[in-house]
């Protein structure tokens, strides 16, 4: 069996993989290099499922549940297992409470309780809540050795366009590029930046929340930062705005003043693609299975559903099937 990946983000490399350990001949398609348009570069890469239940279906957090156990499998010793820790200030207690209310998997947490977490946010602030279970992972390094092993294990990466007629089945994990073209989907701007600093050190993902503009910081080697994100309904494209480049630099100063002096290395803005329930789909259009719709869990759903989509190539049904994330 000969499967042609259009697409080489999370979503394709993830079903790249699947693909060859089933014993399919994989060869994966993307006319754009180093990964410069996958929504997934600019990712968080926070394992999230507990977290991400707050604003998100149960189907996120099922689906979900197993995400670092998957990944760990995929690339041994990458995966950091430090849970997350969801803090806010003393006059917005209210949003811990409502962001509790709506999920499970969670210890409150208290000022010392804090302080032994995260010793750079001693004192900062009262009340949390700490998900033990959670992890995070570093996107571009995890992207990279990705396909560095799929190309170790024979699967060919090309980003000359080939015929869809030289291969038994297609596999598109497109993304952003398929609205307009496929009905429902819409993108999700997001945008990011990068810090660098040696003056505050964390040990895993800290989410800040506000009523207005909730954020995350998560921690990378050598004091980089990524400060995100933001969520805005448009598929335009284009540099960070000046007005969400303030608000995200407000919030990592409102976490650690010293963020202040960070350096900025780096902003970004990317497209997610969405779904009207904001859930993932596999399905089948003749030959070609598509899988589509990972919005804002990227790398929290991609194994799952691409082990889905990978079924879906297995099966050969000739008619739709919609394995729908629910």
């Amino acid at each position: 069996m000969r499967v042609l990946v259009k697409g080489a983000g999370v979503a394709g490399l993830t079903v790249a993989r699947e693909l060859h350990a089933r014993g399919a001949d994989v060869t994966v398609f993307d006319p754009h290099p180093n990964f410069a348009h996958a929504a997934s570069w600019l990712a968080g890469g926070m394992l999230a499922p507990w977290c991400e239940r707050e604003s998100a279906d149960e189907a996120v957090l099922t689906r979900g549940l197993d995400a670092a156990d998957r990944w760990e499998a995929i690339l041994p010793g990458k995966v950091v297992r430090n849970g997350t820790l969801v803090v806010a200030s003393t006059r917005d207690h209210g949003e811990l409470k409502r962001f509790a209310s709506r999920t499970t998997g969670y210890q409150w947490v208290e000022e010392d309780d804090i302080a032994a977490l995260e010793p750079m946010l001693a004192a900062r602030f009262r009340h949390g809540l700490f998900f033990p279970g959670e992890a995070h992972l570093d996107p571009r390094q995890a992207l990279h050795a990705l396909k560095e092993q799929l190309t170790a294990n024979g699967v060919t990466f090309t980003g000359v366009d080939v015929s869809d007629d030289d291969f038994s089945d297609i596999v598109d994990c497109t993304g952003a590029a398929r609205i307009g073209q496929e009905r429902d989907l819409r993108g999700v701007r997001g945008e990011m930046l990068y810090l660098h600093t040696e003056e505050v050190t964390l040990a895993r993902p800290v989410r800040l929340l506000h009523p207005r503009f909730p954020v995350y910081i998560v921690p990378r080697s050598n004091g980089l930062f990524i400060i995100g994100a933001t969520m805005i309904e448009t598929d335009s494209d284009g540099p960070i705005t000046a007005r969400s480049l303030m608000e995200l630099l407000n919030t990592a100063y409102a976490l650690h003043p010293a963020f202040a002096d960070a350096a900025v290395v780096e902003t970004g803005a990317g497209i997610r693609p969405a779904l009207p329930d904001n859930l993932p789909r596999v399905l089948r259009e003749g030959k070609a299975v598509v899988f589509n719709g990972l919005y804002r869990h990227g790398f929290l759903l991609a194994p799952t559903m691409a082990a889905e989509a990978a079924d879906l190539v297995f099966s050969q049904q000739p008619k739709q099937r919609n394995t729908q994330c629910n």
